[in-house]
């Protein structure tokens, strides 16, 4: 089924990021000002723990940023190479030709942005026990242009794309680019999805992801970016449940279709909500010891929702296959995945 599906039916834009990966003490935590399970951007301050990093401990390289995470597991989820197109900015440099190599190599049809004199951005994922910290220096990623989406070559890939996802953290760099794809797609009733992405956004970013959300016919989240949400929209409630159909119900461009938001939480069950109820769907429990780290728990899970999704399944398998990915991916070390997918 999927290799026969258009190629560049899904398009992602996003912030392409190089991980430096590595186990770290709460210490080292605690002294750059990091939380456990968290996502910020980096300031001038994080300069010389990346210089700490390389030092003094043991770093893997492994191609990161949010959507094109997803991107790349959806791809190996459907074994079936080029279905997704990926915009995003790296700099002219070894990082930037080593996650296009990588990207490619996953079947992701990347058409970066190359900024001269920038370099390609990096995240710090910080590994401590299960939980991970994520620091993120986006510098060539921060230079994206709306521009580029618009040269011909490139809006003949958005025109291809029957489907649209991106991950909060872009808004943060070029919003406009966002809302001028989700308005092409919604003028052809195409979904759009995007996802909170970490609670700095909804607390920082409020009026460009109000703006995605109106576009949005799907909204993924967990619960700290639930939580961050509700706070920032002034909700009296702390109830998962009520939080997703308050954003279920908020006004929306495509009214064709109805908003899906999707709240992931861990190994509890993920809440699927629209203003037609609400659906909880299990997640097997992996035994701790099988966990080596959740960095990119959230990225996998969408990615594993997509690869059913631009298949036409509904909203329950797509989250099956979401856990599925997740689960095999905190089994390995950062966004890596195993060489063969066992998805049925």
């Amino acid at each position: 089924m999927a290799a026969s599906l258009p190629d560049g039916i899904l398009l992602g834009m996003g912030n392409p990021l190089l991980d430096l990966q590595a186990q770290v003490e709460k210490d080292f935590l605690d002294k750059w000002g990091l939380k456990e399970n968290d996502a910020i951007l980096c300031d001038d301050k994080h300069v010389a723990m990346f210089e700490e990093l390389a030092k003094s401990y043991k770093v893997e390289y492994i191609p990161g940023g949010a959507t094109q995470n997803s991107l790349r597991v959806c791809q190996w989820m459907l074994n079936a190479p080029n279905k997704t197109t990926f915009f995003g900015a790296i700099g002219d440099d070894s990082y930037g030709k080593l996650l296009s190599e990588k990207a490619r190599e996953a079947g992701v049809n990347v058409q970066y942005q190359v900024t001269d004199g920038i370099k390609t951005g990096t995240c710090a994922a910080l590994i401590n026990g299960v939980h991970r910290s994520l620091c993120a220096h986006l510098a060539a990623a921060n230079t994206f242009k709306h521009d580029h989406i618009k040269k011909e070559e490139n809006w003949a890939l958005v025109k291809k794309a029957q489907y649209y996802y991106s991950a909060g953290f872009f808004l943060t760099v070029c919003p406009e680019a966002v809302v001028t794809v989700a308005s092409e797609m919604k003028d052809r009733n195409r979904p759009v999805l995007i996802n909170l992405a970490a609670p700095f956004i909804p607390q920082f970013f409020w009026e460009p992801l109000s703006k995605a959300i109106y576009y949005a016919d799907y909204v993924f989240g967990n619960e700290d970016e639930a939580a961050a949400y509700a706070k920032a929209a002034g909700l009296e409630t702390t109830d998962l449940k009520e939080i997703a159909k308050h954003l279920a119900g908020v006004d929306k461009a495509n009214k064709e279709r109805k908003r899906v938001v999707i709240f992931t939480q861990g190994a509890d069950p993920v809440l699927v909500v629209s203003l037609d109820g609400v659906t909880e769907v299990a997640v097997d429990r992996l035994p701790k010891e099988k966990i080596v780290d959740t960095n990119a728990a959230g990225d996998a899970f969408v990615g594993g929702f997509l690869s059913q999704f631009i298949q036409g399944k509904g909203d329950i398998e797509c989250v099956k296959a979401g856990n599925y990915a997740a689960s095999e991916i905190i089994q390995q070390h950062g966004c890596t995945f195993p060489s063969k997918c066992n998805f049925h």
